[in-house]
């Protein structure tokens, strides 16, 4: 005798009546949009944004496009001057010098802060006694103010009372003006910059190179391949990315490069050391006169170097994910 099973009752959940409706009388709890929130995280960025960069890069435009005097910084109404600052600061004499000042600093700052922090970067992984510490050392430059670093350098290379002269006093070679001659001054702040911009290359590549499996190496090592070759087809096409990015922010950072050049020479002796970023200061704010409009002007051509840097990185970058 078969018995039949009773099915349990089922009892609506409290609040709703029928297949899931809510009560009457009761409204629906309305869900916060999740875009809402994302907009809420983003906000305090983009006002940042908009406050500290969008806003004082409008206003230099706009300096650049005037006539500003002192009378006119203080009490406003400076006249719209066109591209007459634009056309003054090229046609200046200057010109010319503080752009190859600007490309010769940049290019071999460059050149040497990667070189060195790549060669750097793969001999700390190699693990050795103290080599944590020794790269803790290494990143003491990037960590002093640069007026700290600027200025040791800048007793370093005294001529009368430098280290740098007497050690090679004690090797036979005569003194060197280092920061008082015109053939001395700009290589003088390259030595400085590059030993300042060293340690954020040597941090960049190292993690790149930690990114690296382990594997690829060992493969390569029981294939025959010796070391220079391992490095050519397995560290450096692998370590690309990361050498692009640390070459774009070293580029960004080296183009408005000012204490170090400032502190040291001054953009001298007769602006022989002189970059856009120390000359649009000496328009702007080195003289009793101060011409606002030139230096704005000198200090847009840096802004657009560094976006014509940014634009070429964006498409080889691109171009590298398409292969």
């Amino acid at each position: 005798m078969s018995q039949t099973r009773e099915s349990p009752l089922r009892f609506p959940a409290a609040g709703r009546t029928g297949a899931g409706r809510p009560a009457p009388g009761r409204a629906r709890p309305r869900a916060w949009p999740a875009q809402w929130a994302a907009w809420g995280f983003l906000a305090p960025a983009v006002v940042y944004l908009l406050a500290c960069y969008a806003y004082p890069l409008y206003e230099n435009l706009d300096l650049s496009f005037r006539d500003y005097t002192v009378y006119a910084f203080v009490h406003g109404g400076a006249p719209f001057a066109g591209v007459s600052n634009y056309r003054s600061v090229i046609g200046d004499p200057a010109f010319y010098p503080a752009l190859i000042h600007t490309l010769v600093f940049t290019a071999l700052s460059l050149l040497f802060q990667f070189a060195i922090g790549l060669a750097l970067a793969v001999f700390f992984t190699r693990h050795f006694p103290l080599s944590g510490l020794l790269r803790a050392l290494f990143l003491v430059p990037w960590l002093l103010p640069l007026i700290v670093s600027a200025s040791t350098w800048a007793w370093m290379l005294d001529s009368s009372y430098g280290i740098v002269n007497a050690a090679l006093h004690a090797v036979g070679i005569g003194p060197v003006d280092w920061l008082t001659s015109p053939n001395w001054s700009l290589p003088s702040v390259i030595i400085a910059n590059i030993w300042i911009g060293v340690p954020f290359n040597l941090v960049l590549l190292y993690s790149g190179l930690r990114g690296i499996p382990e594997d690829l190496y060992e493969a390569a090592s029981l294939d025959g391949a010796g070391p220079w070759r391992r490095f050519r087809r397995i560290t450096w096409p692998l370590l690309r990315p990361v050498s692009a990015i640390t070459l774009l922010l070293g580029l960004v950072y080296t183009l408005k490069v000012f204490d170090v050049i400032w502190i040291m020479t001054r953009g001298g002796p007769d602006n022989s050391s002189a970059t856009f970023a120390t000359w649009s200061y000496q328009l702007g704010f080195g003289n009793l006169l101060p011409q606002f409009g030139l230096g704005a002007a000198v200090s847009n051509l840096l802004v657009v170097m560094a976006l014509i840097a940014g634009l070429v990185y964006i498409r080889a970058r691109r171009r590298l994910m398409e292969l």
